[in-house]
């Protein structure tokens, strides 16, 4: 419960997402390279060397070759990293495949010159401008050092806008009024909130049901003082009982919302030292991006723009 309490302030984690396609077929492209050293098509008539020739041994920095390319045991180092996950055997090893995968789809499309294409040169050009700008921005954009009272002061701020309780709702929120009173005549009937949810939501989380965070607010509820809800759905949802559904769908801008509290409990605050380092990274995160901004502003003060 706490890390969704966490969470809730807005900190998102990251995790790199690979093809679902290149991880299916990955551990059966891995087992096939292992048992055969595959080389690329030739034209008739060229002499290559055997299939059934014995394989080059494998260096101490390599973990698999790909018709004579290695893939880079710091490859599969790197991947681990940023997966987060524990290291081990059988994560390396699935690592290990995806990287043999893109590297026999790599050579498949170089043998047909896809490079030369309009369209992948267009997106290359565009990833390069993407890295160089990165790399310029993270080199000249001076952010202000977040120090441990900026973090400290932080979490007494975030300590201060919670309230008494914290509640634990979920939500449907659909685009007319009268689809959602045909939900909601539905829920009357006994029907079920997260079916129902997954059915028709247009909202958050509607694949989980419509399920939120943990969230906690100051009451009476004021504006501005929401923790970034809509205030409609904050004052509905800290006067319905545990298990209570909104009477009415509740109209926030061009949707219609209908609320049920699924959980109450007296407000549970994490310790400063759990959520001192998840606050610097959002503390940081902000920093570079006004120091971002103000970078922008100086080179528009110097620059010929037309529009």
């Amino acid at each position: 419960m706490k890390a969704k309490f966490i969470r809730g302030w807005g900190v998102a984690g990251a995790a790199g997402v690979w093809v679902a396609l290149s991880v299916a077929m990955a551990p059966a492209m891995a087992a096939r390279a292992a048992k055969t050293d595959s080389r690329p098509e030739t034209k008739a008539g060229e002499k290559v060397e055997s299939r059934t020739a014995a394989p080059k041994p494998l260096g101490a920095d390599v973990v698999a070759s790909v018709n004579d390319v290695g893939i880079p045991k710091a490859s599969v180092d790197a991947m681990v990293k940023a997966s987060g996950q524990p290291d081990s055997a059988q994560l390396r090893e699935l690592f290990k495949g995806q990287l043999i995968a893109n590297e026999l789809l790599r050579q498949a499309a170089l043998r047909q010159h896809y490079e030369t294409r309009p369209e992948v040169q267009a997106a290359l050009e565009a990833a390069k401008t993407v890295i160089v700008t990165r790399a310029y921005m993270t080199e000249h954009a001076k952010a202000a050092p977040v120090s441990d009272a900026d973090v400290k002061a932080k979490y007494d701020a975030v300590v201060a806008s919670l309230g008494e309780n914290e509640y634990h709702a979920s939500a449907i929120a659909v685009r007319d009024a009268a689809t959602a009173q045909t939900v909601l005549d539905e829920i009357r009937k006994g029907g079920d909130f997260a079916a129902l949810a997954r059915q028709y939501s247009q909202g958050p989380n509607a694949a989980q049901g419509g399920q939120l965070n943990w969230v906690s607010f100051k009451t009476p509820i004021t504006a501005g003082n929401t923790q970034n809800w809509p205030q409609p759905i904050a004052e509905a949802l800290v006067k319905l009982p545990k298990g209570g559904v909104s009477a009415e769908p509740l109209k926030v801008g061009e949707q219609f919302w209908i609320l049920r509290v699924d959980d109450r409990r007296a407000t549970q605050i994490p310790k400063f030292e759990e959520s001192a380092p998840l606050l610097r990274k959002q503390l940081e995160q902000v920093a570079m991006e006004k120091a971002t901004a103000q970078m922008i502003g100086d080179l528009v003060k110097s620059a010929r723009i037309q529009q």
